[in-house]
């Protein structure tokens, strides 16, 4: 289990964090206002010219079917009301020129130029307008500022795991082996390394239906003075017919209840090999030995109480 201990961080990276912090609110800040800044000269720009376009009717700026020239002294005064209306109504633009005639004020604040063309049946107008430059109107954010504030002291700690002892020890634990019976290459071995050992045909299907079977009868009593169940003899057979469908004999099923010791020790020297390394792991797949003579011996099974269905794996079933 994981514990979890806060600590402060040093002011040198608190600092460092809350630079970064004031630098990346600042950025963000910046380009939101340029972007927004740009968007509002082009909502400007789209005034002015529809004010233009509705007054053009109006204004005289001379015809070139009927070879007429501007009348500059009133196109002067338009562009004076214009602009004054511009500035009334606050955006970030001036018209600086219509048909040639240019304005009297000083356009410093308003740098970038945009020329436009109207154009009707009777007469062609040309218009420049001038805005704003975008460095005027960005600038430092109070409002970031404050949110680095309000922010850093989130990253003035910083979380240490401990972790306790059996943490640690199930981290360092090796993989657990557990026991592979592959029937198509009648083989059993411990999953974890190359340690693979074949089986004879009665061995194999008898193991086979012994792991089966104490699986599934967990408190179940095998001694080996006793025929062996009915259950475990059908999965046995069961196992051999698997075997002959994969072409691995063409010979009729053994007598499993013959030479019961004989095939149990196959079966064990066989897990001894495969399970060298793991002798703690090994008992739950070992079908125990005898101990004793007499009525010591009578007492003895060897059935695998402990083994469940997570501790194997069959291939080829």
């Amino acid at each position: 289990m994981s514990k979890i201990k806060l600590r402060p961080r040093s002011p040198l990276k608190l600092a460092i964090t809350f630079s970064l912090l004031l630098i990346s609110l600042q950025i963000a800040s910046v380009v939101g206002q340029y972007f927004a800044h740009q968007s509002s000269i082009h909502r400007a720009i789209d005034v002015v010219e529809r004010r233009i376009s509705l007054d053009s009717a109006f204004l005289d700026v001379g015809n070139e079917t009927l070879n007429t020239p501007e009348n500059r002294y009133a196109i002067g005064r338009y562009l004076e009301r214009l602009n004054r209306v511009v500035e009334e109504k606050a955006l970030p633009v001036v018209v600086s020129e219509i048909q040639g005639v240019q304005v009297k004020s000083d356009l410093s604040e308003y740098p970038a130029l945009h020329r436009t063309t109207f154009e009707n049946a009777e007469q062609t107008i040309n218009i420049s307008i001038n805005s704003r430059a975008p460095i005027n109107e960005v600038g430092l954010s109070w409002l970031g500022i404050l949110l680095a504030f309000l922010i850093a002291p989130l990253f003035a700690f910083t979380s240490k795991k401990r972790r306790t002892q059996s943490s640690l020890e199930e981290l360092v634990l090796p993989p657990k082996p557990k026991l592979v019976i592959n029937l198509q290459e009648k083989t059993i071995s411990n999953g974890i390394d190359d340690k693979v050992v074949t089986l004879q045909n009665k061995p194999l299907c008898f193991y086979t239906a012994l792991v089966k079977y104490c699986i599934d009868n967990p408190n179940e009593s095998l001694p080996p003075h006793k025929d062996v169940p009915h259950e475990l003899m059908a999965l046995a057979n069961k196992c051999f017919g698997r075997l002959i469908e994969l072409g691995h004999t063409k010979r009729k099923r053994p007598d499993f209840n013959a030479n019961l010791d004989k095939t149990l020790s196959e079966i064990r020297a066989a897990l001894d090999d495969v399970f060298s390394g793991y002798v703690d792991e090994k008992e739950t797949y070992y079908p125990p030995r005898a101990q004793g003579e007499g009525s010591r011996s009578k007492q003895h099974s060897y059935a695998l109480p402990s083994v469940k269905d997570d501790d194997i794996e069959i291939i080829g079933n």
